[in-house]
């Protein structure tokens, strides 16, 4: 099977946090990669969906970075009796 390298820049702090989580799922990054390109000619486009978040999902993530504004549940039953 012939094969092509692929090159690309990336900050070293994602790269070793990504690669932490895929050794953890025991795949390299070049596996990962190459289900990522499969998976992108398999939907004929991005296997994820890519959106700019609005003004209430942007204060939501920044709260939940800063430790602001959060709900803590003792069980995962505990939080969907929350939703009641």
């Amino acid at each position: 099977m012939k094969t092509a390298a692929i090159h690309s820049r990336i900050d070293p702090e994602t790269k070793e946090k990504a690669e932490t989580i895929l050794h953890r799922l025991g795949m390299s990054p070049t596996e990962a990669i190459r289900m990522f390109y499969t998976q992108i000619t398999l939907r004929n486009g991005l296997p994820f969906t890519v959106e700019i978040p609005n003004e209430e999902t942007e204060r939501a993530l920044e709260d939940s970075r800063l430790g602001r504004n959060l709900e803590r549940f003792k069980s995962a039953d505990a939080l969907i009796d929350s939703w009641k």
